[in-house]
């Protein structure tokens, strides 16, 4: 039995903060916020691993390699593990949480796929979400009915009639709920599951559609196999079909760093040239 089940002492951190271009702080909220928006900043929210059937797992090693060394992205189970174990090395009080990608009213709600990390802080609870396709920007306060802005784009969280936590994004429609968040603990085996569910169950749609997201100054981009979305925060958001040979373009202005063969099966498959 070990002391350290997330194997937290394993992650590169001197490489990860280097990564972000940060050096090692103090744990308070300032520190906090600087490192949840480097990391949405620097990773991208990607599926390129599950779509080109390579995907190394969610263990630390693997995400040595493929956060710290290689600069990669990836979705939620990875961007919350580095995270997490960053923020514990740095000296802050961590808990890890599951939760549900939709919303039941519109019957668009999914099973529990989606993990977040929370940080409890002065006697504060912090809601930190690194590994969603529209991420948070900064950190929000897990109390019921508080706002955020982040960066320009309101965010909200509410406590539900089951406990949990949802949070809702300000769109032009209104508010829309992204996803709920539940209290109950959190093993290593649980992201194991939930990851293996993502990347190998047919009907996922990590294994059918691209999708690449990253927050940019001023902008969030986007990029799926077909499709280009790009939001401002106060303006219309575009979005449109990608033109023949684009994709590649994108994987440059973001920043992915794929070797010659992966760009060239991501091509083959989404690149319509």
């Amino acid at each position: 039995m070990t002391d350290d089940p997330w194997q937290i002492d394993r992650l590169d951190l001197d490489g990860y903060l280097g990564r972000l271009g940060l050096a090692a702080r103090a744990p308070d909220r300032a520190a906090l916020d600087e490192l949840h928006e480097a990391h949405v900043r620097r990773f991208t929210f990607d599926n390129i691993d599950v779509l080109l059937e390579q995907h190394p797992g969610v263990g630390i090693d693997a995400l040595n390699e493929k956060f710290v060394d290689r600069g990669r992205g990836g979705y939620c189970f990875e961007h919350a593990t580095v995270f997490a174990a960053a923020l514990e090395r740095l000296g802050f009080d961590v808990r890890r949480h599951l939760g549900r990608v939709g919303d039941p009213a519109t019957g668009t709600v999914q099973g529990r796929t989606h993990m977040t990390v929370e940080v409890r802080l002065d006697g504060e609870r912090l809601l930190c979400d690194p590994g969603f396709g529209m991420s948070l920007v900064r950190p929000v306060a897990l109390v019921d009915g508080a706002e955020s802005d982040q960066r320009g784009w309101p965010y909200r969280v509410r406590l539900n009639l089951d406990g949990g936590w949802e949070l809702h994004r300000l769109r032009e429609g209104g508010w829309e709920l992204t996803h709920t968040v539940d209290e109950l603990p959190v093993l290593p085996v649980d992201v194991v599951m939930g990851h293996h569910y993502t990347s190998t169950f047919p009907t996922s749609h990590f294994r059918s559609g691209l999708m690449i997201t990253k927050h940019e100054d001023g902008r969030h981009v986007t990029v799926t196999g077909t499709a280009l979305t790009v939001r401002r925060p106060g303006e219309p958001t575009e979005h449109r079909d990608l033109a023949d040979g684009e994709l590649a373009e994108w994987l440059r202005a973001l920043a992915v760093p794929l070797t010659d063969d992966e760009e060239e099966r991501l091509l083959a498959r989404f690149g319509r040239s």
